[in-house]
Order: C-alpha cells, then sequence, then structure tokens
C-alpha cells in the first residue's frame, strides 16, 4: 500500500553521517528522512553502535566476505527499520499526556491535517466515552514517516577480486542499490542524486523489488532529484522503457542548496517549477504511455491508470511563507529541509565542535569550494577540524591525505589504477608535475591551489557521527568536513524537533536573520555570483572566447528568470515591496555585468533597454 506523506516536509540526506540514522530520531513522529548508503564502513560503525542499544549481539560483516558491501547495506536498514517499527508499537501505547511522544506525534502535524484536527477536538472534549473512542481511532492512524536512502550515482567505483577480476555487478553504487533492494523496507524509496547512470539504473531492471504490485503500488519506490524539466523526462524516460516508474521527481536548486552543487545554465528555481507545474500532466502521461508498453512486452501486464507522480522541492527554504507558496502555487507535494535540521540534535548526529561552528557561521564563513574529489563544486564551511588539518598537513609539507576508503577514487593521470585526487599519493606526482612544466608563477600558484583544495570527504563527511557515539571510523583520522547550505547563515540557534516543525508551519519563529533575502532573490544573487566567477577566471584567456556563447545564454537566462519573478504574484503583500527591491537591484548588477564584459547586446538578445 501506498501512503500520501504524514507532513508535508522531509529531510534530504546531509553528508555522509549527519543522517545516517534520522530515522531513529525522527521516523517515529511521521517524518520520512534520508539515509545516505554510499560509505558502508560507516554503516558497519552503525551498526557495531545500535546493535547493543536493542539487546541484541552484534556481528561483524568482513570484508572478506562475498558481496560485504550489500550485506552490510541491507543490515543496517533492517536494523534501523526494526527500531523505528517498535519505537511506533511504543508510542501507540502511550498516554495522552503533557510531553508523552503520543501528544508530541499530533502537536507536530500540520494545522490542515485532519488528524491534528481531531486531535484538539478530543483534549476539549469532557465526554469521556467520545474522548477514548478518538483515542483509540488516533492510535490506529499513527505510522512511520518514510525511511529512504540516497545513493549519489558519481560514486559507482569498480571493485576487483583478489585475483584483479572486475566483479560483476559489484560497483559501490550497484552493490548499494542491491543492499537496499534486499533489506525489509516498505512503502520507502531510493533517491538517484547526480545525474543518469546507466549502468545503475539497467542493473534496476533485474530488481523485481521496484515491480508494481497488484494494487497498482510499489514496496521500494524510486526517486530521482533533478535541477530541471529536461533532466526528468530524460531519465524517467530512460527508467520507463525498462519498465521502471519513477514515483517521485525531487527538484533541487542548482546552487541553493547544501553539498555538492550542479548549477545549471542560469535557469533558477521559480521558472523551472513553473515548467514543471504546466507540464506536469503531459510528462505523466508521456512516462506512462512508455511504462505501460515496456510492461505489456516484459509481463503481459496492462494499466489502466497511471501510478501516482509526487513532485517534490528543495534548496534554501527559510520561513513558512516560502513553504507554503510551494506547496500551494507550485502544487509540491513535500518540502525539503536540509541545512536548518543540522541545528537540530534531536533529527540529525552532528559532534558537539561542529554544531558550534554551525550555530556561529555567517555568510561569509559558507564557500561555493573546490574541495570536492570528483571536480564538482562543493559547498563547505570554513574553519572545520578538516580544513585545519589540510592546512597543517600543507605547512608540513605533507598534503593530501591518506587514502583509507578509495569511494572517490577515479583520476588515472598517473597510475593504472585509480586513485583520489584528494589522496597524499596523488597530490605528491601532481606537483611534481607542476613544477617541471615552468609555468608562469600565478597560473603555478592557480593550478597548485587546485590541486591542494581537495579534501578527504570519505572521511570528513563520516567523522561526526564517531565522534558523537564515542566510535573509531578511521584510526588516527578524526577530522571533521561539514557541508551546509548558504541558508545557515539565517539560523544560529540550536533547537527541538518540535520547535523546527512548528517553525516550517508557521507556528513560531527561529530564524535568526530577519533581514534575509527571500530564497528565490538569494537563489538569484547565488547564480549572478557564480557568472562573474566564471568569467573573471577565463576573461583574460583563450577560455572566455570559446565559451562566450555559453556566458551569454547563461546570461539571458538569468534576465528570463528576473522578468518571470517580476509577474509572480508574492502571496503575502508585506515582503512583496522587499522582494521586488532584491529584483531591481539583482537586476541592476546582472546588467553591469553584461556590460562589463559585452556578453550580450541587450536589446538584441533581451528587449531590455540599456
Amino acid at each position: 500500500m501506498n501512503y500520501s506523506p504524514i507532513h508535508k516536509f522531509h529531510i534530504p540526506v546531509m553528508g555522509l553521517a549527519y543522517t545516517i540514522d534520522s530515522p531513529i530520531k525522527v521516523a517515529r513522529f511521521g517524518i520520512s528522512s534520508v539515509i545516505s548508503i554510499v560509505e558502508d564502513r560507516l554503516i558497519e560503525m552503525m551498526r557495531r553502535h545500535y546493535y547493543p542499544m536493542v539487546n541484541r549481539e552484534f556481528q561483524p560483516i568482513s570484508t572478506h566476505e562475498a558481496d560485504y558491501r550489500a550485506k552490510r547495506i541491507t543490515d543496517y536498514l533492517n536494523l534501523v527499520n526494526t527500531i523505528v517499527q517498535e519505537q511506533v508499537e511504543k508510542l501507540r501505547k502511550a498516554a495522552f499526556q503533557a510531553g508523552s511522544e503520543i501528544e508530541k506525534y499530533f502537536e507536530m502535524l500540520p494545522d490542515e491535517s485532519k488528524l491534528k484536527q481531531l486531535y484538539l477536538q478530543m483534549s476539549k472534549t469532557d465526554n469521556q466515552q467520545e474522548k477514548d473512542k478518538i483515542e483509540t481511532y488516533l492510535r490506529s492512524q499513527i505510522r512511520a514517516g518514510s525511511i529512504d536512502v540516497n545513493i549519489m550515482t558519481k560514486t559507482d567505483r569498480n571493485n576487483y577480486d583478489k585475483s584483479g577480476v572486475q566483479i560483476d555487478n559489484g560497483s559501490d553504487a550497484v552493490a548499494a542499490l542491491r543492499g537496499y533492494a534486499k533489506s525489509n523496507l516498505t512503502n520507502s524509496s531510493v533517491v538517484f542524486s547526480a545525474g543518469m547512470n546507466p549502468r545503475l539504473y539497467n542493473y534496476l531492471e533485474s530488481c523485481n523489488e521496484f515491480e508494481i504490485n497488484e494494487n497498482g503500488g510499489f514496496e521500494k519506490k524510486i526517486i530521482i532529484k533533478v535541477s530541471d524539466y529536461r533532466s526528468a523526462l530524460i531519465q524517467g524516460k530512460y527508467l520507463a522503457k525498462r519498465a521502471i516508474w519513477v514515483s517521485e521527481f525531487r527538484i533541487e536548486s542548482g546552487l541553493n542548496c547544501g553539498g555538492h552543487a550542479f548549477a545549471t545554465e542560469g535557469y533558477l528555481m521559480g521558472p523551472i517549477l513553473e515548467e514543471f507545474k504546466s507540464k506536469r500532466q503531459e510528462l505523466i502521461d508521456t512516462l506512462f504511455e512508455i511504462y505501460n508498453a515496456a510492461l505489456l512486452k516484459k509481463g503481459n501486464k496492462n494499466l489502466s491508470f497511471s501510478p501516482p507522480i509526487f513532485f517534490s522541492a528543495q534548496g534554501g527554504i527559510g520561513t513558512h511563507e516560502e513553504d507554503n507558496f510551494l506547496h500551494r502555487y507550485y502544487n509540491i507535494e513535500s518540502t525539503g529541509w536540509g541545512t536548518p535540521f543540522l541545528l537540530v540534535p534531536e533529527a540529525t548526529t552532528v559532534d558537539e565542535a561542529t554544531l558550534k561552528l554551525l550555530s556561529n557561521a555567517k555568510e561569509k564563513d559558507v564557500v561555493l569550494s573546490r574541495n570536492s574529489p570528483l571536480e564538482v563544486r562543493f559547498y563547505y564551511l570554513k574553519g572545520t577540524s578538516a580544513e585545519n588539518e589540510k592546512l597543517l598537513r600543507i605547512k608540513k609539507g605533507k598534503p593530501g591525505s591518506p587514502c583509507t576508503e578509495k569511494h572517490l577514487g577515479f583520476n588515472t593521470e598517473f597510475t593504472k589504477e585509480p586513485i583520489c585526487t584528494a589522496s597524499r599519493r596523488y597530490q605528491k606526482l601532481k606537483i611534481t608535475q607542476l613544477q617541471s612544466l615552468n609555468l608562469p608563477e600565478q597560473e603555478y600558484k592557480k593550478q597548485l591551489n587546485d590541486v591542494l583544495d581537495k579534501e578527504c570527504l570519505c572521511v570528513g563527511l563520516s567523522n561526526s557521527v564517531a565522534i558523537g557515539y564515542k566510535q573509531t571510523f578511521i584510526k588516527k583520522l578524526n577530522a571533521v568536513t561539514i557541508c551546509p547550505g548558504p541558508n545557515i547563515a539565517n539560523f544560529s540557534k540550536i533547537v527541538s524537533l518540535q520547535a523546527m516543525a512548528d517553525y516550517i508551519y508557521g507556528r513560531g519563529n527561529i530564524l535568526t536573520n530577519a533581514n534575509r533575502p527571500h530564497m528565490f532573490i538569494a537563489e538569484l544573487l547565488l547564480y549572478i555570483d557564480y557568472l562573474r566567477e566564471q568569467i573573471t577566471e577565463k576573461y583574460h584567456a583563450e577560455q572566455f572566447h570559446k565559451m562566450k556563447k555559453y556566458y551569454t545564454s547563461f546570461y539571458k537566462n538569468l534576465r528570463d528568470g528576473i522578468t518571470y519573478y517580476r509577474q509572480l504574484p508574492i502571496l503575502l503583500s508585506s515582503g512583496k515591496n522587499e522582494f521586488l527591491k532584491g529584483l531591481y537591484y539583482a537586476g541592476l548588477e546582472l546588467d553591469f555585468l553584461n556590460y562589463r564584459f559585452s556578453l550580450t547586446e541587450m536589446e538584441e538578445a533581451t528587449g531590455i533597454t540599456k
């Protein structure tokens, strides 16, 4: 059976560790969250941590076992599911009294929820018989939030047996998918992020766990994280041809997000959501036609009606008004609140030192770095223990990290075996090469910095939970990396889960920067900064002329976005003037950038006079 979401928001995946056990913290309250299943050693550590807590014996799964990676993931997800189900049963039996978890469950629901309204009705009635009847019904309606998993499709390193032969279906992402598929999770989803991976998507064909059941639903569902409509259409079609249905498209801002940032060509969140809104049924009908034909070919099934597709959105949401607008105007079913939840210890796992750093973070402290070995831009909080450790290694003349996990080892510039660009081995080889090239000093420093920026994410994004739970992840490696979105600068209070839910639903205020721009304006400014950076870096080089067409298109798309926003009905009249003022000044900044670098003749390209 497939259920609609209990809450109107979800907690997206964050880092490797930060949401690794979020379902154990929040699922019993009906809140959905996403676990990263990239790092199997981290998952093994979590198994070691949680088995004793439920009075069960921990049995290690050795790396010498066949398919150990998938087995670790399956067992951890089963363990999480068992814990959550036990929590839910306990919650159902709790007394309706102040401070109890069952009252917390209903108090956190959105005000328009029928269950919330019934709960409030029960608390006001003096008729004991009616109260008992409502209590019984409310208990029967309690259910857990979805326990979802995330696979970043780019983290798909090949693995080999002892003889050096590549293991069939043994790559990191494929093994992770198999681990999830074999788990006993139901009404759950796997989220694919970072673009299409044909090998991974093709493997789905062999997983009958994702097939439609006789009730027209799915025990395990597919969610694709996308940054534009075209990506949703391409990936949806690819899977539909293989009789795989996408149950949700999770639309994320290209730049106003945490972690890895996949900037669009200047396409902004508002216009992207508008396209999904206007083409929603067209997308569903297109995918259903392909999917139904594939089903018929594969197993003689012929559906009369399309399975549902949900549409969710995330990236920089910061107020109830913004959240409500996404639901009401764009018909979004669920919104992702990521970065603010890093300040909610009841929901995410962040060590104390990093939590303090997050709560003190200002706008200048979050940078769109080049620190990721994936060569994808990466939001990064400065001043972490990982950054300090990296700088100390550089100072000692020993740059690079020991590469223990190798999940991001894809570079073969100097070696036959792929290695990670954050590793000590790669950086030593690359710096030696740079020193031999006799480059101009400025160019040498730039390329050297690009090398030295790279940071070990496998360990850095895992260590917070190891420190918090006093577990050992990798011996003698304790540095923490954290990757909040720019939105963290607007929040500094460490708050309870209930306070955060109340804030999302407009029942309280935890915002510490009352002057923050609207999420659409914030994203627009990020894109203008990004365009400026890209142009400035290449302006005096030959690449600028090769890229000018791209920059011109980027500029025009931003200009089109501003025009779209000017016509957008903003719900709150009190915020409309500020929104329009933000658009005006952003437009001036963008046009000055165009004027400075002569990207395009404005009248011809946009119809806007100078």
